[in-house]
C-alpha cells in the first residue's frame, strides 16, 4: 500500500519517502525477539527519524502497523502534519495476505504462522494486542478496496483544503 500510494503521489507532483518499521527493525534488531520494549523502541526511534525527515522538508510515509494506540499518539503529538490512515482487514485477510506474498519487502516471512505455533507470542491480533485508532483521518476497507483506490482517496485527503 505505501508503494502504491507514494507512486500516487510522485504521479500528482508529492514528493514522499517511505520509513518502513519492517526496514527499521533489520537495521535495530537484526535477531528480533518482538518483545513490548523492543517494539518500543522501534516505534520511538520511527517517530524520531520521520519527525527529522519532516522537519527538513520531506513528506513521510509510515509503513508500520502501529499496534498500539501509544505508538500513533506519540507521533501526532510530536509531529504537527500528521494524520494517520487506517487500513482496516479482518485478521483472517491479513494471514491470507502474509502467507500468499511473493514478495515480503523486508516484512517476516510467515509471521502469522509462527505466532501460532507460539513462536512468536507477541504478533499483533493473536498474541500481542492491536489497538483500532478511534479517530483516524482517513478510514478505508483494504479487503474490499484496491490500494489504488485507497491511494486516490488518501491522496484527495491531502489536497483538500484546510482552515
Amino acid at each position: 500500500m505505501a508503494r502504491t500510494l507514494k507512486q500516487r503521489f510522485s504521479k500528482e507532483g508529492i514528493r514522499s519517502q517511505i520509513i518502513s518499521s519492517d526496514q527499521l527493525r533489520r537495521i535495530l534488531t537484526p535477531d528480533p525477539v518482538y518483545s513490548e520494549d523492543e517494539r518500543d523502541m522501534v516505534y520511538q526511534t520511527l517517530t524520531y527519524i520521520v519527525e527529522v525527515l519532516i522537519r527538513n522538508g520531506v513528506n513521510v510515509i509510515i509503513d508500520a502497523t502501529g499496534n498500539k494506540r501509544k505508538y500513533r499518539d506519540d507521533c501526532r503529538a510530536k509531529i504537527k502534519r500528521f494524520f494517520e490512515v487506517y487500513l482496516r482487514c479482518p485478521l483472517e485477510t491479513c494471514i491470507e495476505r502474509e502467507s500468499s506474498r511473493e514478495e515480503t519487502h523486508m516484512a517476516p516471512k510467515d509471521i502469522y504462522a509462527k505466532a501460532q505455533t507460539n513462536e512468536h507470542s507477541t504478533v499483533p491480533g493473536l498474541g500481542g494486542p492491536y489497538e483500532a485508532p478511534k479517530t483516524p483521518e482517513v478510514l478505508v476497507d483494504s479487503n474490499i478496496l484496491s490500494p489504488e483506490e485507497i491511494s486516490k482517496i488518501i491522496v484527495e485527503y491531502v489536497q483538500k483544503p484546510r482552515l
